[in-house]
């Protein structure tokens, strides 16, 4: 057996999990550790070793690796488990397990009798059922089963974090890899303006021209694999992609040798990046790209998004090169833009759907479990939230029959449920339909033209049809009774949030009982349907895009969900139509089902409702009331206690609603006369102390009220000089003086002062002069001061 770097780090590994019983081991890519640890530990270990892999693929890969390293058949003493499949037999020591089986084996025995030492491998990744299993082990390990070895293994680990977890578990560190790998990046970063695929097809080509060997290519998705091999056309090697949704076959024959030794280039997904050894590369080119999910809480949706690579993420793709020879690793970005790439990928239970994660806890009795990263309070609230539509917790957050029969089904627990509670053959299909990729890509997006195809009745992609087919069979055990459900109401079963009512118009837009907008092209099938099932979506928070639906009969909904309708009657100002509306509706989530006037609404809410509406338009004062309100504003400032009735105090409360109780359109709210409603919030004793520091009248000499105008900076008013005759103090309203504008005879303003003793000795005089001529008739004496007032004018002829 050919050494490998790991093996000079197995006695301190082996040591230290004697000693502690658990360990962290960090080994670059290529050293050996998936295959070697686990053999290594058949000796230390009592009973079963079960080592947990991120893929399919990788699992049986690394079985079949050590299995041959053995001389023995896949079965024996290794063997390897994942959902639908198994190999072991009593004999086998190593069980090789796809990560989602651990925490079914965990939940079904939680002293995981015969089992003795758990590797968490390429826990790098950080996957959710990783982070789980982790969790759980450590858990029991604390209170069933202190023997149980546990070894989290990695190439890129943050390893101190996940030591300082498991108590300070000893760092074992492998140096060196299999082989050294060359890397090469570009001179420069690439133009913004330039496509993905066009670039990465050139440095492919690049890359089979000058370096020899079979090259591994990294790619985002299948989509831009199929793009990248359409562009090299004829490369003079054989172009095998490798992406997860693939049948196991095609897999198995993108990693084998080619049967006719031709070169070979291999277009992968990150399928590739860990856990794998494909025979004959020695060249890797990184596309520098990486596809993520990342699930909103708030609108219930998961979108791929593709974002650029971590430093992680590219030692591992780095590290494909180096496996059985000397490498290369081509990148498509420049060495100086490596440093703003982030150290590590995100956790998934830091961005994904956690519906599986709740229910999990809750078959478990707790959610305090020893997470690396805690799940986060929003996301996992909303998944509990599904939860208990669904029926699986009850109104505690604990799990009920129901959400037992869903934790023990290899399905997400909207399936879970819809195969349960919908039942019949068709359950089972549309189940394995929403489980896998859509297997008619660029077809219009109804779900029964999927079902057809599954039934032979129309053409699809044949490997993935094949593959729901198989699965749909299997599912089959698990299907409740039938209830003879069509694949709406099914679906509806599933995602009873995204169940959509036409709005409004036109355009095939939905309004979905989970709150949020749905739209679809128009003239697609189903774009006139009134009610749908949106089974998905392309995740935008306000208006998603229908990606696949099911046409939903009212009926069918209604009978469905009867139990879950409620009613709804409320009042409430219509923006749009500038009134206050009143409805009763039945309502299903945020859908009506019913919706019709209420005709006999309380007055109290139609009130509160144009309050509503006063809020939103404003508040609108005619004069009188808009001088009463200065003035209670003004004695307020002068400490007077009266209330604030300034727009902000008066919207925010309720007191104007003894005056709203007529009010139902904008026209309405602004021809309100709000002086008594004013009067009243200042009361009679506040009125009195209104009227004594900002009366309504300036009252002269002669007797005569005057109103004040508050509207100004300062209170002010009009009345004829010769009024003011004799008044020696400038009069003075709410502490402030008041702003007199003189008038002549004819009416004219002659002057405006807020200080009538200065005027009587500076500028009166210039006035007197030139209005002697204008109006002789009127007494201009020298000394206003020691004249009497008055309004008359002389009789003509004096």
């Amino acid at each position: 057996m050919d050494r490998l770097p790991i093996d000079d780090a197995l006695p301190a590994l082996l040591d230290a999990l004697r000693a502690r019983g658990m360990a962290v081991l960090e080994a670059p890519p290529g050293a050996g550790k998936t295959t070697r640890v686990p053999l290594a530990l058949l000796d230390v270990v009592a009973g079963r070793i079960v080592v947990l892999e991120p893929r399919r693929l990788a699992t049986r890969a690394a079985a079949e690796r050590m299995a041959a390293t053995l001389g023995e058949p896949v079965g024996r003493t290794v063997g390897y488990r994942m959902r639908g499949e198994a190999r072991v037999s009593g004999a086998t020591r190593i069980e090789v397990v796809t990560e989602g089986i651990l925490t079914r084996m965990i939940q079904d025995n939680p002293e995981l009798p015969g089992t003795g030492a758990i590797l968490f491998d390429e826990f790098h990744e950080r996957s959710l059922n990783a982070d789980l299993g982790l969790a759980l082990a450590l858990d029991i390990r604390g209170a069933l089963r202190p023997d149980l070895v546990l070894l989290p293994m990695s190439a890129t680990l943050d390893a101190a974090p996940v030591a300082a977890l498991m108590g300070d578990a000893p760092r074992i560190t492998a140096e060196g890899r299999a082989f050294p790998v060359e890397t090469r990046w570009l001179p420069q970063p690439l133009p913004r303006d330039q496509r993905w695929e066009a670039a990465m097809t050139g440095l492919l080509r690049q890359a089979l021209q000058e370096t020899p060997g079979d090259v591994l290519a990294f790619c985002p998705g299948e989509g831009e694999i199929r793009r990248v091999a359409a562009a090299l056309g004829d490369c003079g090697c054989a172009v095998r992609p490798l992406f997860g949704a693939m049948a196991f076959d095609a897999q198995r024959a993108a990693i084998a040798p080619e049967p006719d030794g031709r070169r070979k280039l291999v277009l992968a997904t990150a399928i590739a990046e860990t856990s794998l050894t494909i025979p004959g590369i020695t060249v890797v080119v990184d596309g520098g790209r990486a596809r993520r999910a990342r699930y909103d809480p708030a609108s219930g949706m998961t979108r791929l998004v593709t974002e650029r690579v971590t430093r992680a993420e590219a030692v591992q793709r780095q590290g494909r090169a180096g496996r059985t020879a000397p490498g290369v690793c081509w990148r498509l970005w420049a060495k100086a833009e490596e440093g703003a790439l982030a150290a590590f990928p995100p956790p998934e239970i830091a961005a994904a759907d956690l519906t599986g994660l709740a229910l999990d806890l809750a078959m478990w009795g707790s959610d305090r479990l020893p997470f690396l990263t805690p799940p986060p309070a929003p996301a996992l609230a909303e998944a509990r939230a599904l939860l208990a539509g669904l029926g699986a917790l009850d109104d505690r957050g604990g799990i009920t029959a129901h959400g037992r029969v869903l934790a023990t089904m290899p399905l997400h627990p909207r399936l879970a449920h819809m195969l349960a509670a919908g039942g019949g053959p068709l359950a089972p299909q549309v189940a394995a339909l929403l489980s896998e990729r859509d297997p008619m890509r660029g077809a219009p997006p109804d779900l029964s033209l999927r079902l057809e195809a599954l039934a032979g009745r129309r053409s699809g992609d044949g490997p993935v049809l094949d593959r729901i087919r198989t699965e749909a069979k299997r599912l089959a055990r698990d299907a409740g009774p039938d209830r003879g459900l069509s694949a709406g109401a099914l679906a509806a079963l599933a995602y009873p949030d995204r169940i959509g009512l036409r709005r409004s118009g036109d355009a095939p837009r939905w309004l979905l009982s989970g709150g949020r907008g749905a739209a679809m092209d128009p003239g697609l099938p189903l774009s006139g349907a009134r009610m749908i099932v949106a089974t998905d979506l392309d995740g935008e928070a306000r208006e998603a895009r229908v990606r696949q639906v099911v046409a939903l009969d009212e009926s069918e909904f209604r009978l469905l969900y009867a139990a879950h309708f409620r009613r709804d009657r409320t009042c409430a100002w219509d923006t749009r139509e500038g009134r206050v509306a009143a409805r009763d509706r039945v309502l299903f989530g945020a859908i009506a089902v019913e919706d019709r006037p209420w005709s006999d609404a309380p007055p109290e809410a139609m009130a509160q409702a144009a309050l509503e509406g006063l809020r939103a338009t404003g508040l609108t004062f005619a004069s009188a009331a808009a001088r009463l309100r200065a003035r209670i504003l003004l004695a307020r400032a002068q400490g007077a206690d009266v209330p604030d009735v300034s727009d902000t105090a008066l919207l925010a409360g309720d007191d104007l609603l003894p005056w709203l109780g007529k009010a139902r359109t904008v026209s309405d709210l602004r021809a309100l006369d709000l002086t008594e409603a004013l009067r009243s919030l200042a009361g009679w004793a506040g009125m009195a102390e209104v009227d004594r520091i900002a009366p309504a009248h300036f009252t002269t000499p002669l007797g005569r009220a005057v109103p004040i105008d508050y509207d100004g900076e300062a209170p002010s008013i009009e009345l004829r000089l010769q009024e003011l005759f004799g008044v020696v103090r400038h009069p003075v309203v709410g502490g402030r003086p008041l702003r007199i504008t003189l008038l002549s005879p004819g009416g004219k303003p002659v002057q405006v002062t807020q200080d009538l003793p200065g005027f009587w000795a500076s500028s009166y005089a210039d006035v007197r002069r030139d209005m002697r001529g204008r109006y002789p008739r009127h007494p201009w004496p020298e000394d206003p001061t020691q004249a009497d007032p008055t309004t008359r004018a002389k009789p003509r002829g004096t």
